[in-house]
């Protein structure tokens, strides 16, 4: 018996078929048969693949599908690549699941990473179909593309074939991740990064150098990469989780994790899938055309990208018809009782259906907090306190905030209220009275100015002042000590003074990782207005992953890396075990900050940036129920931290080979993240700015006025919007 019937699927594009689809099966099956895909043994004696399985696989039919406009050749290439990838995949478990050889899986993805050869290298001689199948991919595609290319493809072949240790070790632990940590895995081990590379090398639109990893790019490929994974977890949840015990499934996340029957459970994956690809096309439409102007992109870049685009929307639509046609996948069926709007739509008005009215939503009563840390405070928490307070003086920040009318969007009692040098004190306990005072301004400085964009430049719907300010903000971080130019006002004032004091002693390498994380987080704050201006509440995976950039995590963390620059060589904080470590700990971190201002946020700033808010609306529930999931996630991230620092970064540290010294300077790296985590929490606790007495004491200049209702547009083909009305009666009189 099936666990669930697949949900209603939003299907945007019409799937094309490629017409040399029956050269490219002819072709693939004799691949196959040279590489000896057809042969090779599992653990039982038998062979993992005939051909048999291979023709019912049929993977020439998802290539024709995903690649409906390339030529003959490009397809036998690209089929040849998808046989190679689903070999590896079904040889790899087959060979090392069963029998939970982790010495023997690692030493086979070594070897196989040897295959992915620099230009003029030689691989060595192939030990099993894998290896010659990659070694003979390689040779005929490699070097048709640009070095950025192969970078590109290197990445993402690599994260699939190594992260696939990352599932081998949760199946033999019995551990399910928790639903952040694996929509961030899957991108890594489901592969669908690595068909986006290929969709270029098929469209024969290599995506520029200087674009590819810019914002929207990203979004595009993630949105893509999410899509095609939950996609597949649907399809492949009968035979993965119910046949085979696999647990590396989104329904079976997400059923865990909410405690919901499987079809439940399949419904919401449903809805996510169609939250991911409007995510795609609302990048399509509105973030591409801001990129292609503020990079002046040229005519053939705005092609190639345009192109790349298009072999996205090709490969969701061939990908969902090939997944309904092959016969390793659970079959569709009509679902009866399904709702009177088409799928996609109601996921689509959670996201644009809100009416910025006053809410009364009275204080969010606190959960329980999962904290296994006690927080330190440094000795020198008085001298910052004073200090911070004039500091914020003499930068302008209790000035009024040019053409707004607000006298002071900041003054001095409430400054010395928000007691950022609290925080501080705490997230560098051991830091000298120089480094709490810069951290304690970096944080009156990030906070004022994540207040100051909705008052200068939201109320107005000014988007160009914005982008404008945020473009002068970059003058003021230069890497190679030019003169910087006259501040304009208190924000400018603070970075540049701020950017004086930490960057002069840090290293070239240093100076630039850490520039970027101040950008990433002001880059942000235009992300924040640009969703304001559209009115539409994030998507819940963009939310998470743009929180950490709007709270500043990378930025304060990268303080905390001061202490040791230069001691940890870079490619080492890059690694997966590390990313996880501070991502737990930043999503930690930051849904603290979300539910202590959920009423400051929603009540007095209608504010949509808040995960209590979009769990809320992606689930349809209350705010006390959201709250509660939102907690969950909370103490589910803080336990994967816990695991990390137990279990993985120790294993990371032997596999790298890392000496006792550097293996310390990451055990203290960890120390500090669980500083500033408890830190960050016992500061909300105390601190003034979130509590309902304050709320309800702060000055007309801090309380943003609530947006006049959006009328519902109307004219030609505009019926349609009707529907908000039939959705929300009453917020719409």
């Amino acid at each position: 018996m099936q666990a669930f019937t697949l949900p209603d699927f939003y299907l945007p594009h019409p799937a094309r078929l490629n017409p040399h689809e029956q050269h490219a099966r002819d072709h693939s099956n004799e691949w196959a048969r040279a590489m000896g895909m057809l042969d090779a043994p599992g653990p039982s004696g038998e062979p993992v693949w005939d051909q048999e399985k291979l023709s019912k696989h049929d993977y020439a039919l998802m290539c024709a599908y995903t690649h409906p406009d390339c030529d003959c050749p490009t397809l036998d290439l690209v089929t040849d690549w998808y046989v190679w990838v689903f070999f590896f995949d079904d040889h790899f478990l087959e060979s090392f699941k069963y029998d939970r050889d982790l010495k023997g899986a690692q030493e086979y993805l070594d070897r196989l990473e040897l295959f992915m050869t620099e230009p003029g290298q030689t691989p060595p001689e192939a030990r099993n179909p894998a290896e010659a199948g990659l070694a003979d991919l390689w040779a005929r595609t490699v070097p048709h593309m640009s070095d950025g290319w192969r970078r590109r493809f290197v990445t993402s072949t690599h994260n699939l074939m190594v992260e696939s240790m990352w599932e081998l070790e949760n199946i033999s632990r019995h551990r399910i991740a928790n639903p952040i940590e694996y929509i961030e895995m899957r991108r890594r081990v489901g592969g669908a990064p690595w068909s986006a590379n290929l969709v270029e090398y098929a469209c024969g639109a290599e995506l520029p150098d200087r674009l590819a990893g810019q914002r929207p790019l990203r979004v595009l490929r993630d949105t893509f990469s999410d899509a095609v994974h939950l996609r597949n977890d649907l399809f492949s949840y009968q035979r993965e989780v119910a046949q085979e015990g696999e647990n590396s499934n989104a329904v079976l996340v997400l059923e865990r994790f909410l405690e919901v029957a499987p079809q439940r459970a399949a419904d919401l994956v449903g809805e996510l899938l169609t939250s991911r690809l409007h995510q795609f096309e609302n990048t399509v439409l509105t973030e591409l055309p801001l990129m292609f102007a503020e990079h002046a992109a040229t005519p053939p870049e705005q092609l190639a990208v345009s192109l790349y685009a298009k072999g996205l929307q090709d490969w969701q639509a061939g990908g969902h018809e090939w997944h309904a046609r092959s016969s390793r996948y659970q079959k569709i069926e009509e679902r009866a009782g399904s709702g009177p709007l088409a799928p996609g739509i109601p996921t689509l008005l959670g996201q644009y259906a809100h009416v910025p009215l006053a809410r009364r939503s009275g204080h969010l009563p606190l959960p329980a907090f999962h904290m296994p840390y006690r927080p330190h405070t440094s000795p020198h928490l008085a001298r910052a306190r004073r200090q911070v307070v004039a500091w914020g003086r003499s930068m302008g920040f209790f000035d009024p905030v040019p053409g707004t009318g607000v006298h002071g969007l900041w003054d001095e009692r409430s400054l010395a209220g928000f007691d950022f040098a609290h925080c501080a004190a705490m997230i560098h306990a051991h830091g000298t009275p120089e480094q709490v005072e810069l951290s304690s301004d970096w944080l009156a400085w990030g906070t004022y100015g994540d207040d100051l964009f909705p008052v200068q430049y939201g109320r107005g719907r000014d988007y160009l002042g914005a982008k404008a300010q945020n473009a002068r903000l970059s003058l003021f971080l230069p890497l190679d000590g030019a003169a910087l130019p006259e501040p304009l006002n208190p924000l400018e004032r603070g970075l540049a003074d701020l950017w004086r004091r930490t960057a002069g002693p840090m290293a070239p390498a240093a100076r630039a990782r850490f520039r970027k994380s101040v950008e990433d987080m002001t880059a942000s704050w235009l992300w924040e207005l640009a969703n304001q201006l559209q009115n539409r509440v994030p998507d819940p995976v963009d939310y998470v992953e743009m929180r950490r950039a709007t709270f500043g995590s990378d930025m304060t963390m990268g303080l905390a890396r001061l202490t040791h620059a230069g001691q940890v060589p870079d490619e080492v904080y890059e690694h997966r075990v590390m990313q996880q470590l501070e991502h737990a700990a930043q999503d930690y971190a930051c849904f603290t900050n979300d539910v202590f201002s959920y009423q400051k946020e929603i009540e007095y700033e209608d504010e949509i940036h808040n995960m209590v808010f979009v769990v809320e609306r992606f689930l349809g529930c209350d705010r006390l129920a959201a709250r509660d999931v939102v907690a969950k996630l909370m103490t589910e991230r803080m336990r994967q931290f816990e695991h990390t620092v137990a279990v993985e970064l120790p294993a990371m540290c032997r596999q790298l080979g890392l000496d006792d010294e550097m293996c310390g300077q990451l055990g203290a790296y960890a120390d500090h993240l669980k500083d500033w985590m408890s830190g960050i929490l016992r500061w909300h606790q105390q601190c003034v700015r979130y509590s309902a007495a304050s709320l309800a004491q702060r000055s007309p200049g801090l309380s943003l006025p609530h947006a006049p209702a959006v009328p519902l547009p109307s004219g030609l083909g505009m019926s349609a919007v009707r529907v908000l009305e039939w959705l929300h009666p009453v917020h719409l009189n």
